[in-house]
């Protein structure tokens, strides 16, 4: 990473307030945005930057932002997803409690481009204290002149609301957050319309991830050629790397995108402890299908991630020693599906309860020839069947797994 890097999780004590942001020029691009630019020439430099969304999809942050009708009556809304609810994952939680002050210039820059006036944060209900953090740097922008109604005295106001979820992982979802916010259970909508044109209370609506919002400022305050110079060329910037697991220094890694997994584990979390190997790793979160340990060259960025059939996903790297059966693994997985599955679509409520029926029959030593088989087959009933993503979610890491383990797994069965 070059020295001219703006890192989104500064080292500084107190880095969270107000009066330190402003010490690393905290709101000159949000200045810069609202004082002399047009909002369609914001939404081409976030464009032109590649910004891809920092959530686990991956979509361009400019292309969605640019869905968004414009010269229509009624309100908008901005919703910034900070659930986090994907298992392995805790890199908007740092950007809350030692940067928040760059989300809510982001949120200010997304906002002015789209012409919105109301933003939501939907924070995680297990997040509460850290959100109290929220509050006071929300607090101290507003008595700044920084949010609010008269924002640099442009006349472009833009007032924050914090929501909280109740700890229901579908709510990462977007459509499911939406139904959330409006006060109902948390089901994915059926799309389209999509959010960008009938999104909360049915009024157009951007959603982003406290991530993909923290880029935001540096973008327009250093300009696209800046932000592409980092990471790849269709992956650009850093990303902020959840690493978990057996490695001796897990934690937060800021890095270009596209870095080598091998590196991230090796160079970075200083690889597995004194008496372990490396068994396999998830790159992105539970929802990414697993790496054997022959396959770290992969590098970490989207389109690289996809060619060995797995997920750049929310970054959430956790690392699997070779002490851990993956038995283990495979009920742990299963079991938080279950758990988490909405129940609206068939596929996903049978097939997630069944899989983790009989992973846990396999564990208490029941297990029966074809079971694997079986596991393999509710899964592929539910790939490409739900309305949101969980399905997959759910259904490719199960059968990665289970294919990449097989040899493993099937002497948990026949013991």
């Amino acid at each position: 990473m070059s020295q001219d890097t703006v890192r989104l999780i500064p080292s500084d004590e107190g880095s969270w307030r107000l009066d330190a942001y402003l010490r690393r020029g905290g709101y000159e691009a949000a200045r810069k945005a609202v004082t002399s630019m047009a909002p369609a020439g914001i939404i081409a430099e976030v464009r032109k930057a590649g910004l891809r969304g920092r959530g686990g999809a991956g979509f361009p942050a400019g292309l969605k932002w640019s869905f968004v009708p414009q010269g229509v009556s009624g309100p908008k809304y901005l919703c910034v997803n900070a659930d986090e609810g994907e298992p392995g994952t805790f890199k908007d939680r740092a950007i809350l409690v030692r940067d928040p002050h760059r989300l809510l210039e982001g949120m200010v820059i997304a906002a002015f481009a789209v012409g919105i006036h109301t933003a939501i944060v939907y924070v995680r209900g297990e997040y509460e204290r850290i959100a109290g953090r929220l509050r006071e740097a929300m607090a101290e922008a507003e008595g700044a002149g920084f949010l609010g109604p008269d924002i640099f005295g442009s006349g472009f106001g833009l007032e924050v609301v914090i929501h909280f979820g109740a700890g229901a992982y579908i709510c990462g979802e977007e459509t499911a957050l939406l139904e959330s916010v409006e006060g109902r259970r948390g089901t994915p909508r059926l799309k389209p319309p999509f959010p960008a044109v009938a999104g909360l209370f049915r009024a157009p609506t951007v959603i982003n991830n406290v991530e993909t919002l923290a880029n935001v400022p540096s973008i327009i305050g250093r300009g696209a050629d800046w932000f592409t110079a980092q990471g790849l060329p269709k992956d650009c910037g850093t990303r902020l790397f959840s690493v978990s697991g057996a490695v001796r220094r897990p934690g937060l890694y800021e890095l270009p995108t596209g870095i080598p997994l091998r590196t991230l584990i090796e160079d970075h979390a200083g690889g597995p402890p004194e008496g372990v190997s490396v068994k396999a790793v998830i790159p992105g979160g539970l929802s990414a299908p697993v790496l054997r340990a022959d396959e770290l060259e992969a590098h970490l960025d989207f389109e690289s991630m996809a060619l060995v059939c797995s997920m750049a996903g929310s970054a959430g790297v956790i690392v699997i020693g070779d002490r851990t059966p993956m038995l283990e693994v495979l009920g742990v997985m299963s079991r938080f599906y279950a758990h988490e599955s909405c129940g609206q679509c068939t596929p996903c409520r049978i097939g997630t309860s069944w899989i983790h029926r009989t992973v846990t029959r396999i564990a208490a030593g029941q297990g029966r020839r074809g079971d694997l088989d079986l596991i393999l087959s509710l899964a592929d009933g539910i790939k490409g069947r739900t309305l949101c993503p969980m399905g997959d979610a759910a259904a490719l890491p199960i059968q990665a797994l289970v294919t990449k383990f097989r040899d493993e797994l099937e002497q948990a069965v026949e013991r």
